[in-house]
């Protein structure tokens, strides 16, 4: 009796203890927007995942209506008439319920690259089931270079699940050259880590000294037999953000690992302070006779040298560039300070192109984002347009991604580290917060008309 009992009532049981799924789409597209947090009046806060969804599954709120904040970092609703933005809906377990959103942001959220759980909510519905997991739960700050027909990606210090402190000698995949097979969300990325032994994401730069390695200004240059070899800058990192030691190290084949080539600068009395090295993120650049130049900024260049192997190790080829220190913004309001970033030519516009970080910005000091042009990498840049703007949250570090798009296509991406690090006692956003977000423009925007003006 009581396992015919079990029979009959399972799938009413299992009915009674579902979540509800809550899909938060963008009004007019209806694509899914990741990273919309609804909240109820007694602070219980949900995320949307990769495919825009939530996982409701508080008993006691179902079968009630219930009000949700609704707060997106560039998406909102309208306010009501006490000047809230959210929206009631009533959660049944098993129910899938569909909220709508406004985009106000001129770039377009495609979702999370790098964590646990990208699909975490879906899952907890019955969906994408399929879904790997790589045992990475954040990372700050990204590289990249195409290499042997692969585009290398690598991150700065790596959190895992089984400690606080994780990786620390930078993380590395490996993806085809454009891995995205839409431009649309959900976003599923499919990084192939650098592993250790035991089948997990492992540092690839373990250099020799005390603390963090930080790996930045990562190109490939060819040497004089014609190789093509990955290099970079590094940093050893003391305490917080102190570097004591700058140097060159290059990619080993062999082994995937980085190795030190040369040290440029160790801290002392005497030096205090690092002389110009490349540094932040390059873009290649040939001159008007000809000659191929490796620009290196972080946004805008400070540097350059013949883009050769020989050349970037030979600190004398090193050419210091002054570039502007603001930019134009295009409502004429006031001037804006680039902070971080990167540059890049885009065919489709037929000029370089720049998405910057903006210093001491509001309503973020370090969450608001630029577009700008220019007709040569050294400017003059601008006017700028602001395309994302973040509350008390931090978005740095800004990298464009030309190579992952095909030529000519009006899409631009890029992304970067979405953290509460530098935000005025921001709470971290469970999952994102200390990862890689990625974005879309589209150049043929005419919200980005103002930056495209010769």
């Amino acid at each position: 009796m009581a396992l015919f009992l079990l029979v009959l009532l399972g799938p009413l049981l299992a009915g009674a203890g579902a979540p509800c799924r809550i899909e938060v789409v963008e009004k007019g597209t209806g694509w899914p927007v990741p990273l919309v947090q609804l909240r109820t009046t007694h602070n219980v806060t949900f995320v949307t995942d990769n495919a825009g969804v939530i996982a409701f599954d508080l008993p006691e709120l179902m079968g009630r209506e219930t009000w949700f904040d609704v707060l997106g970092h560039g998406y909102e609703r309208d306010k009501d008439g006490f000047g809230y933005r959210g929206v009631r809906l009533t959660p049944e377990p098993g129910r899938t319920l569909r909220v709508e959103v406004k985009r106000t942001s001129i770039a377009k959220r495609l979702g999370r690259l790098t964590g646990g759980g990208l699909f975490a909510e879906s899952q907890k519905t019955g969906q994408e089931l399929d879904w790997r997991e790589s045992g990475v739960l954040g990372c700050d700050t990204v590289q990249n270079a195409v290499h042997h027909g692969k585009m290398f990606w690598l991150w700065g210090d790596t959190t895992l699940a089984k400690y606080p402190l994780g990786i620390f000698t930078s993380t590395s995949a490996t993806t085809p050259v454009q891995p995205f097979k839409t431009f649309a969300p959900p976003l599923r990325p499919d990084f192939d880590y650098f592993t250790d032994g035991e089948h997990k994401p492992r540092g690839v730069a373990a250099l020799p000294g005390k603390g963090p390695t930080w790996i930045g200004a990562y190109v490939v240059l060819p040497d004089q037999g014609g190789r093509q070899r990955l290099v970079a800058t590094y940093s050893k990192i003391a305490g917080y953000l102190d570097a004591y030691e700058l140097g060159l190290c290059v990619w080993n084949e062999a082994t995937s690992n980085f190795e030190v080539l040369r040290t440029v600068w160790k801290k002392s009395e005497a030096t205090p302070k690092p002389p110009p090295l490349p540094e932040g993120h390059p873009a290649l650049w040939q001159d008007a006779q000809g000659k191929a130049w490796v620009l290196f900024g972080n946004p805008l260049p400070k540097l350059r040298c013949p883009a050769t192997f020989e050349a970037w190790q030979d600190s004398a080829t090193w050419e210091v560039l002054h570039p502007q220190e603001k930019l134009a913004a295009a409502n004429g309001g006031k001037a804006v300070t680039p902070h971080t970033g990167s540059i890049a030519w885009n065919p489709f516009r037929k000029r370089y192109v720049t998405v910057f970080m903006e210093k001491f910005g509001k309503p973020s000091a370090f969450g608001e984002l630029w577009y700008a042009e220019a007709d040569a990498p050294t400017g003059p840049w601008g006017p700028a347009v602001k395309v994302l703007t973040h509350d008390n949250y931090t978005f740095y570090n800004p990298r464009l991604h030309p190579e992952c798009t095909p030529a000519g296509s009006p899409t631009l991406l890029f992304e970067g580290t979405y953290t509460a690090e530098f935000a005025d006692h921001a709470t971290p956003t469970p999952r994102y917060n200390y990862n890689q977000i990625l974005y879309r423009l589209d150049l043929d925007d005419p919200a980005l008309a103002p930056a495209q003006k010769r």
